[in-house]
């Protein structure tokens, strides 16, 4: 039995059995090519692919069993990263408290179907910069595949939580990587503009625009990045293709129906005490970050924290407290709120009505329509649009209606004040899905010291 399990023809069968199905469920069967790899590695032998190795030695030396393992590691490890699952931590507080700032989990690529590389040619183990740089790409752009998903579990479902590369990561300001760069491109371009205006000088807003962008691009490291190097995000998916989405005062509405409120979700709320300060180690109790609770003192008597209801409903049993109010944003946030259009001076918490686009559907385009939709048109799905004499103009041709090439997603954070999220930058197309979570495997608080920065109660479990 031992001698049949090291058979040559048994190795060899079970390696192409098993490479055989990867082939089908990468749906690419120009890889069918490497079976006569497999069978030269376990059969015929007539090339050294083991070049590290002294062919025909059977006890090598020490270091060239550490290569050979370590080769090993280094290629299951990418695959299994590549196709199956990958670590991610979370970094800010837009979905808290559902996740934590600290917390450590593993994203499942296999459930919602895992993208085949888009760009191939990538440093092992890092998404977009090479380790001990802030500058220097970990990827070649010289090869770009399109993209293709292979068969998942599951489609992304109403109210999942999903890690997507953020869409308007594609041009970065390498200083300030952590801002949008085309969210630091209007703030300039509009406070050039307002600046002209006090002083009676009317010019079109795209004058600013390239004003703002040359200056930028001037005192700035610019990195263009393809879709699968983009910044990961971790949101929450409010709406599906074919939805219809509208917020008033803070709460959401998806096809008319109000969003299901989940329990960890957090608004900013106004606390008003009789005068008295609110004892940080209460608040601390309460799981308000230190940072929270830093810029939470507006006067003696009034505060603004994120709070989840059962937060409200505690601090508003207490004597000192007088009341707590949600905020709500009003007035016109067409400078930073998605589409960035004067036409459409929503807010984070007054927002739409707006149309999530589904793959095949045909809408109405107009002028006033076009804000909402030109990323989709000109970026995310590669067609040269341009305006002309109040006429819009697709890859040349006059286009009064448009046909979406793929599916959109809208995605926001739970906790509702503090997130970046599509109210921002608008739509996540299908190609930018990255994953889905899956647990926890570590959570550190960083206002803790030594062994209680870790959140034992949140190891190991399930999202």
């Amino acid at each position: 039995m031992k001698k049949f399990w090291k058979n040559k023809w048994f190795k060899f069968s079970i390696a192409a059995i098993a490479y055989v199905l990867w082939v089908i469920w990468l749906d690419s069967y120009f890889w069918l090519l490497g079976l006569p790899v497999i069978y030269d590695i376990y059969i015929s032998k007539k090339v050294h692919w083991a070049f590290w190795k002294q062919k025909g030695v059977k006890k090598q030396k020490k270091i060239i069993e550490w290569v050979d393992a370590l080769i090993f590691a280094v290629i299951a490890a990418s695959f299994i990263r590549m196709f199956f699952i990958e670590a991610f931590t979370i970094p800010t507080s837009s979905m808290e408290k559902t996740m934590r700032v600290g917390d450590y989990l593993f994203v499942s690529k296999f459930h919602y179907g895992p993208r085949k590389p888009m760009t191939p040619l990538s440093f092992p183990f890092v998404h977009h910069t090479m380790p001990l740089s802030s500058k220097t790409k970990s990827y070649l752009d010289w090869v770009q595949w399109d993209y293709e998903r292979m068969p998942g579990l599951q489609e992304v479902e109403r109210n999942d939580i999903v890690v997507f590369n953020f869409p308007e990561g594609d041009t970065v300001i390498v200083e300030h990587q952590n801002q949008s760069y085309y969210q630091i491109l209007r703030s300039e371009a509009n406070a050039m503009m307002r600046t002209d205006r006090t002083k009676g000088i009317i010019k079109h807003y795209s004058f600013y625009e390239d004003r703002a962008r040359d200056l930028i691009h001037d005192n700035f490291t610019i990195h263009v990045r393809p879709v699968d190097k983009r910044e990961n995000y971790i949101k929450r998916c409010v709406a599906m293709p074919g939805d219809d989405i509208k917020i008033v005062n803070g709460q959401m509405y998806v096809n008319g129906q109000e969003q299901k409120h989940f329990e960890d979700m957090q608004y900013k709320y106004y606390i008003y005490t009789n005068g008295e300060r609110i004892n940080p180690k209460i608040l601390q109790n309460m799981d308000v970050s230190n940072e929270d609770m830093q810029v939470s003192q507006l006067n003696p008597g009034k505060y603004i924290l994120p709070l989840t209801n059962a937060m409200v409903n505690k601090l508003r049993n207490f004597q000192i407290v007088d009341s707590v109010v949600r905020v709500v944003h009003n007035g016109d946030g067409s400078d930073y709120i998605f589409p960035h259009d004067p036409t459409y001076p929503w807010t984070e918490d007054n927002f739409g009505p707006l149309h999530i686009p589904s793959e095949g559907q045909t809408i109405n385009l107009t002028l006033k329509e076009l804000p909402k939709y030109e990323r989709i048109i000109d970026l995310y799905e590669g067609n040269d649009l341009s305006v002309k004499d109040s006429t819009i103009y697709i890859n040349g041709e006059p286009a009064k209606s448009y046909t979406f090439k793929q599916n959109y997603y809208w995605m926001m954070g739970d906790s509702r004040h503090n997130s970046q999220d599509s109210r921002y930058w608008g739509f996540v197309p299908e190609d930018h899905i990255v994953g889905k979570p899956l647990f926890i495997w570590l959570s550190i608080d960083k206002d803790e010291s030594l062994l209680q920065k870790i959140r034992w109660d949140r190891l190991f479990t399930l999202i």
